[in-house]
């Protein structure tokens, strides 16, 4: 049952990814959504398309995109998807590349399994079935998609432990006061450099070794983290919630994501 709910993660991913380069390409409209947020055409395409492929497996989905349900008809969900069709548009309209498509499944509040799709490198991330690893792999969007040969063809990817320098996520000139004082104790031990990415792509740079570290003491979405937390939970880095000290949790009441620490 895993294997054809990774399967069809997989394709979802990359065939929204094919639709999102598709809008890449040309002058697109940009819209403003209630909370200010924008949203482009390329947002709701691979919505579509995704929610198409999610929608065989019989499994709820909380998209990004998608109309939210009141938490009386979800809490009684065991399991459901959560996907972020395009994570980071603010980064797709600036056409930078750091961008992704987000699947992760979720049961009983913890992900279980992550995809993350990045459009413009065609670099694919993915936990295994039983979720005790995860992989990268190139995708040619080109030639037909056989999602067995993606998965056989998939290199491990291990995270680094704490070293000097310690690498942590994020740009030194966009930080909060939360997060300059928690880097400034972590200076009482390492030297820090900064590395600065978009999108859940900081979670894979951690779960593959080119950074240490990812403390998000501003406000989030459960689809901006979902996939990313599932990747890093299945090469042992977790992603703590800092008011409970826990993993966190998702298809809450609140979809909503508290103050978190990605750390090896």
């Amino acid at each position: 049952m895993m294997n054809s709910l990774l399967h069809t993660a997989i394709q979802a991913a990359i065939e929204g990814g094919k639709a999102i380069m598709e809008v890449y390409a040309t002058d697109f409209d940009v819209l403003t959504k209630k909370d200010d947020s924008p949203l482009t055409i390329a947002d709701k395409n691979a919505n579509a398309i995704i929610n198409e492929y999610l929608e065989t497996t019989k499994t709820p989905i909380i998209s990004e995109e998608n109309k939210q349900l009141d938490y009386a008809e979800r809490k009684a969900w065991r399991r459901c998807w959560i996907v972020d069709p395009l994570d980071g548009t603010k980064e797709f309209i600036k056409r930078n590349g750091d961008f992704t498509v987000n699947i992760a499944l979720i049961e009983e509040g913890a992900p279980i399994l992550g995809v993350i799709y990045i459009p413009v490198t065609r670099m694919l991330y993915f936990t295994s079935e039983d979720a005790s690893s995860s992989y990268r792999t190139l995708i040619n969007p080109e030639k037909e998609i056989y999602v067995e040969a993606i998965i056989a063809n998939a290199t491990q990817i291990f995270p680094s432990e704490k070293k000097n320098p310690l690498k942590i996520m994020g740009s030194r000139s966009h930080l909060n006061e939360a997060t300059k004082d928690f880097i400034s104790e972590i200076e009482k031990e390492y030297t820090v450099d900064m590395v600065s990415r978009g999108s859940s792509l900081k979670f894979c740079i951690i779960a593959e070794g080119g950074a240490h570290m990812y403390p998000r003491f501003a406000p989030t979405m459960e689809w901006d983290t979902a996939a990313g937390h599932a990747i890093c939970k299945a090469v042992g880095v977790e992603v703590i919630d800092q008011e409970t000290q826990q993993p966190l949790r998702y298809n809450k009441e609140n979809l909503l994501n508290p103050y978190f620490l990605v750390s090896v």
